[in-house]
């Protein structure tokens, strides 16, 4: 319980600190906020690494394989965990992380007995 409720606060402050640091500013345009085309896939291949990165420091997730990859923004998770709610928060913290626009979530439930 306790590792849930620590996910919860990081879950929020990651998701609150684009805004306080003026990422979220209500002057930008959408188009100012992407990062253009020419540069998509040295995005997505920073995107993948910051959200390989949130998994390896996370407790409840660092010990199942998901997969990450990322074209145009979009996420997909692919891996295996044994509960749904793991297969909840690992959807979580990647629409948590800074320049996700989408998550698929192929991430499949394994249970163990």
């Amino acid at each position: 319980m306790r590792n849930l409720v620590i996910l919860v606060i990081a879950i929020t402050v990651s998701a609150c600190s684009g805004m306080m640091l003026g990422g979220g500013s209500a002057g930008r345009t959408p188009a100012e906020n992407d990062r253009g085309t020419g540069t998509a896939q040295a995005s997505d291949t920073a995107l993948s690494g910051r959200v390989q990165a949130q998994y390896a420091t996370d407790p409840a997730l660092a010990n199942f394989a998901i997969k990450v990859s990322a074209a145009a923004g979009l996420v997909t998770l692919s891996g295996k965990v044994s509960t749904y709610a793991a297969r909840g928060s690992a959807e979580k913290l990647v629409m948590a992380t800074d320049g996700v626009k989408g998550v698929d979530n192929q991430i499949t439930v394994n249970y163990q007995k």
